[in-house]
């Protein structure tokens, strides 16, 4: 994991069983907002997850095997 600039990391992991798949994650402001969004254009998340200190993440997935999640504090900062 790299620190590319304050509050902006880069993780490389090797995962060969998902060569060829895109798995990323954005934080942002306001999960709900972005859940709203998407969910307004007709996708559900394949998954949600809600951590300990209140963070929260929902993970969407293409048929192709990429994903990508949006995480964050509900309702912002």
């Amino acid at each position: 994991m790299w620190e590319l600039a304050e509050q902006r990391f880069l993780y490389i992991g090797e995962r060969p069983d998902d060569a060829g798949h895109a798995v990323q994650t954005l934080f942002v402001d306001d999960v709900d907002a972005i859940a709203a969004e998407v969910t307004g254009r007709g996708i559900d998340p394949a998954q949600r997850e809600t951590y300990s200190n209140g963070v929260r993440k929902l993970t969407y997935r293409d048929p192709d095997g990429n994903e990508i999640g949006y995480g964050g504090a509900p309702g912002g900062p």
